[in-house]
This record gives structure tokens, C-alpha cells and sequence, in this order.
């Protein structure tokens, strides 16, 4: 697995670099393409502080793979579970939102938020190895999406997370954040 715990261009910090069969070294994230300039904690590209995951679609999933570093541990070797809240929320709004610009037809995703999401702690999570988020939408309506997510390490289930993510208007504070 390729793991870029720091880049020149970007800045230091955890960068993602998903596995699989053909080269996606140079291949824009759904929020490189779509959001270059965004400052979210989770998912902003231009945040040097912040997680900046790496979303990307593989058919009707949306996957990522970051790696923790030791200042995102709650305790020695574990992951903290506001860590694991912030990836699965940025990641299934991004796999929201691709949905939706899918359904709608255009080239442009519209600018969601998160109306509402849980998530269940299924078992500590280790930082030593990256851990794997995958998201599927499992309701699609015109303006929102209900994801279901997970994150895996080592190959199990650590977390799962359903969420429902909704376009916003103009008007709302989020609206053309991207």
C-alpha cells in the first residue's frame, strides 16, 4: 500500500494513496476535482491541518484509504473515535454528492451537508496500518442521499456509519463552498 506522509506541494500530513489494479498516482480525488479549494477539516484539500481524504469512485462505491498518524490516537496504537466520526462523514458526504451529480446529469456536484449521521465503534481501531473507507448510497432522492459506510483495518470492520446528506440552497451558509 502507498502511503505519502508528506508532499512538498500540499504540505506535511496524512495523504492517501488508494491501492488497485490500474496507476492512480496522479489520479484528482473527488474533492481535488471538485473542491480544490476547500477547508474542511475531513476532507479539504487546502486544510494543512486537517485529514484531507482522498474519495474515489469505483463503480457505485465510493473508497478511500488514509493512514493515521500517532497525534490522531486516543490512546497508544488506537485511533480516536472523533478521528473515525470526521472520515466517515466527509467521506459519505462525498459519496453523497456524486450520487447527486450523477442523478442530476450535470458536471457539477451540488454543495451537501450532513443532516444526520450515527456511528457505531465496532472495535478499536489500530493506527499502525491505513484503514479503508467504503460508502454506498443506499436512498436517493432528488436533493439527498442515506449513505451507509465503513472503515476497515487489518481486514475487519472497525466502524460503520449511515448517514443522510442534503443539498443546500442558496441562502445557506455551505451553499457554494465548492
Amino acid at each position: 500500500m502507498l502511503v505519502c506522509k508528506g508532499d512538498p506541494v500540499r504540505g506535511a500530513g496524512p495523504y492517501n494513496k488508494p491501492t488497485g489494479e490500474r496507476d492512480i498516482m496522479n489520479e484528482l480525488s473527488l474533492q481535488e476535482k471538485y473542491a480544490p479549494h476547500t477547508t474542511c477539516f475531513g476532507c479539504g484539500p487546502a486544510n494543512e491541518q486537517g485529514l484531507r481524504i482522498r474519495s474515489f469512485v469505483r463503480g457505485d462505491e465510493v473508497v478511500a484509504e488514509w493512514q493515521p498518524q500517532p497525534y490522531h490516537e486516543a490512546f497508544p496504537g488506537m485511533l480516536n473515535g472523533g478521528i473515525i466520526g470526521a472520515l466517515l462523514d466527509c467521506h459519505s458526504n462525498w459519496a453523497a454528492t456524486w450520487h447527486l451529480m450523477w442523478q442530476a446529469g450535470t458536471d457539477q456536484p451540488p454543495c451537501t451537508v450532513t443532516a444526520e449521521f450515527a456511528v457505531k465503534l465496532r472495535r478499536p481501531t489500530p493506527t499502525a496500518q491505513p484503514v479503508q473507507l467504503s460508502a454506498r448510497v443506499a436512498d436517493l432522492k432528488e436533493d439527498r442521499a442515506v449513505v451507509d459506510a465503513t472503515l476497515t483495518a487489518g481486514g475487519k470492520v472497525c466502524a460503520t456509519c449511515r448517514g443522510t446528506f442534503v443539498s443546500v440552497k442558496p441562502g445557506h451558509p455551505a451553499y457554494h463552498r465548492w
